[in-house]
């Protein structure tokens, strides 16, 4: 049986959810598959900065999910595929939330409020990359409608993904 999904908003982040991200990705359980811990603040003050300019000029970018509360619960959103190797050119969905919040229906809530934005926005199809073993992931892929396309090996071992498409 389906349960609903929670209610969970998106905003453009702003400069103080830099802090939050920082915070809330400082958990090791929740960076497992994102390098093992969290970055310096000032990675997040410009990853916050940048996605401020994708959704200016795109009408998308990685958005602080917030809950009906307005607690900060981590970032869902698209943004063009960052690295030389992958699928290049692409637009890539994704999202991390911080521990206290799984299992709770979040993430799908949020991903396919994603969807609809970035189908808006004109995007014909996205990417979902996600890392071998990653089953929280590889199931809200599933839960939205995506399908494993193809398997990235990445300059490292540590960097192999699983390339999960969708046509909007």
């Amino acid at each position: 049986m389906n349960r609903a999904l929670p209610d969970v908003r998106l905003r453009v982040p702003t400069d103080e959810d830099a802090f939050a991200w920082h915070r809330i990705f400082a958990d090791p359980e929740v960076m497992e598959f994102h390098g093992g811990r969290a970055a310096e603040l000032s990675v997040y003050e410009e990853l916050t900065a940048r996605q401020r300019r994708h959704d200016a000029e795109r009408g998308f970018c990685l958005w602080t999910m917030v809950d009906p509360e307005g607690e900060v619960l981590g970032f869902t959103g698209a943004q063009p595929w960052p690295r030389e190797w992958g699928p290049t050119g692409e637009i890539e969905i994704g999202w991390r939330l911080g521990r206290a919040h799984w299992g709770k229906g979040y993430v799908t809530a949020a991903a396919l409020t994603t969807l609809e934005r970035v189908r808006a926005a004109g995007v014909p199809r996205v990417v979902a990359m996600v890392r071998p073993g990653n089953e929280r992931s590889i199931a809200v892929t599933r839960r939205v409608g995506m399908e494993l396309a193809e398997v990235f090996a990445g300059p490292t071992q540590e960097n192999a993904a699983h390339c999960y498409r969708l046509t909007l």
